[in-house]
């Protein structure tokens, strides 16, 4: 059975428990039972940066959101809401549009130092140099430069001729780093490191891309890398991969009102959680699979918010061996059935969400009805098509475990299976797209290719940030149709289905808003306030 716990008298049971382990052969207490307030994510919970191939296929914007929040900040209603508290925007039209982002003179990181547009600089440039970076940064290829006189509390950014339009959706979540701590890791003065990231020499920046890419896993958490200028800070990373934070007292906006919030990785033992009274927030594959939320239980003390997402699930495709041809990822796109996936989907959810066939936006959006019956020709199954790709394996890969995606790659392995395509579940805890086979192309302009462990990988996007060839919001339908072709083209990816949320949410926490973007419920995490009783 639930109970409710204050928190005195959780603190009580911890009291209790740290008295009862003092005793001879008693175990110490874990975190499991000692965390008095915890958020539970369904992500492995890998990295805070949310740029770098690792963060974008492991939904790293949950955990970044209010450690490293964007310019913009997506509400619940899919509004861009401007973050002041760190930066406010000024758009220069033209056919070079330019935006300059004018710093909050309070925005600070945790360790004193000022926030400056040497971090815009990195941003950027780590995502127009993704091979060196192993970022993904789709629309950082708009951009022609930033211009930041170092420790400046000023970046213009400067587009490429008439791009641009999605300016917004540029320095999200995870996306803007400490550059001073990352200069500070290679040796580099903060002034040093800004000429590198303006020169974009390979070499000099070896060290630099490395640090950026993997300094901020959190297996290999650095206290003095991984310094924050959001509401909380991180204070350390737990044997079970949780991550305690803490309330950032340099915060330039309203201070958190909880202290302390611990978030936990998929895979936890939430029964162990919730039974501690320490588990107030959780975003769940299914409600139904969670032995610890009983809605016939009187004294249970969660309620359940079931939401079809704003976001799209998607096949991320290599772009070498198997698939290094258009063509081939053109005849694997034709045998997969996105209703049958959708339907997959919903019945482990328990949400119908719908089947989604376009690429560059979001699937509830209007436009998507206005450009004709294209996605619905792409979504049709065409087995002879799909047949040039017979004999073939295919190795699908996503951040494990979960059901619900095995669910979906099996219902892949169906509909692909009658052309003679054999699909492979490749899952694995923390996967990144650094596991897909690619083709690069060096600075002198050859390929260069990568083998990987997997050919395709299934993870959640923002059709809004991710295709670099897309130039409008979403309200012109003939421009998006003509993005959209040329994505049905070249196939970087599959759209699959919308993304079903399933979240769960203790009564005693006030302020708790839903939002299924790409920082979940999160998004507003230091308002959240609980009571009491």
């Amino acid at each position: 059975m639930l109970f409710r716990k204050s928190r005195s008298a959780a603190i009580m049971v911890i009291a209790a428990l740290v008295m009862a382990g003092c005793g001879e052969g008693e175990p110490e207490p874990t975190s499991h039972q000692t965390s008095l307030f915890g958020y539970a994510v369904n992500s492995s919970l890998a990295t805070t940066n949310a740029a770098s191939l690792l963060g974008v296929a492991t939904d790293a914007g949950l955990l970044a959101a209010r450690v490293y929040p964007g310019v913009y900040v997506q509400g619940p209603s899919g509004q861009m809401i401007p973050n002041t508290d760190l930066a406010s925007t000024q758009v220069l039209p033209g056919i070079n549009r330019q935006v300059i982002y004018t710093i909050n003179d309070d925005a600070t990181y945790s360790d004193g130092q000022p926030v400056v547009c040497d971090d815009f600089l990195l941003s950027a440039t780590a995502g127009q140099m993704p091979e060196l970076f192993q970022s993904h940064v789709p629309l950082a290829s708009q951009i022609e430069r930033v211009d930041c006189v170092s420790g400046s509390k000023i970046a213009t950014v400067v587009f490429k001729e008439d791009l641009g339009e999605r300016w917004r959706y540029l320095f999200g979540q995870g996306d803007l780093l400490p550059a001073h701590a990352v200069a500070a890791k290679t040796g580099m003065t903060l002034e040093d490191l800004n000429q590198a990231l303006k020169d974009k020499d390979p070499d000099v920046l070896a060290d630099t891309a490395r640090i950026w890419s993997e300094g901020f896993q959190l297996s290999l958490f650095d206290p003095e890398l991984q310094v924050s200028y959001g509401p909380y800070k991180i204070d350390s990373v737990g044997e079970f991969g949780e991550v305690k934070l803490l309330r950032n007292e340099l915060y330039s906006g309203d201070q958190a009102v909880e202290e302390e919030v611990t978030v936990w990785p998929k895979g936890s033992d939430l029964s162990a959680i919730s039974n501690a009274g320490n588990l107030q927030i959780s975003d769940v594959v299914a409600w139904e699979s969670e032995p610890w939320v009983n809605r016939d239980d009187p004294l249970n003390p969660y309620d359940i918010k079931e939401e079809v997402g704003v976001l799209t699930e998607q096949l991320t495709l290599a772009s070498a061996g198997v698939f290094y041809a258009a063509e081939a990822r053109q005849a694997f796109a034709a045998c997969v059935d996105q209703e049958a996936v959708a339907a997959a989907s919903s019945s482990i959810s328990g949400i119908d969400v719908p089947a989604v066939g376009v690429h560059s936006v979001r699937h509830q959006n209007p436009v998507v009805q206005q450009i004709g019956d294209l996605p619905a020709q792409h979504m049709a199954v065409d087995v002879n098509a799909a047949s040039a790709l017979a004999g073939q394996t295919i190795r699908i890969g996503y951040d494990g475990p979960d059901e619900r995606k095995a669910a979906m790659v099996e219902a892949i392995r169906q509909s692909c299976e009658p052309a003679g395509i054999t699909v492979i579940d490749a899952s694995q805890e923390a996967v990144s797209l650094n596991d897909l086979s690619r083709t690069e192309v060096s600075e002198w302009g050859y390929e260069q290719y990568f083998d990987g462990t997997l050919d395709a990988v299934l993870r959640t996007v923002d059709p809004l940030r991710e295709y670099e060839n897309a130039n409008t919001i979403g309200t012109d339908p003939e421009s998006t149709r003509r993005t959209e072709e040329q994505l049905w083209a070249e196939v970087p990816s599959i759209p699959l289905a919308a993304q079903p949320r399933v979240f769960v949410i203790d009564r005693t926490v006030g302020n708790v808003v839903v939002n299924t973007d790409l920082a979940g419920i999160g998004w507003n995490m230091d308002r959240w306030s609980r009571s009491e009783d």
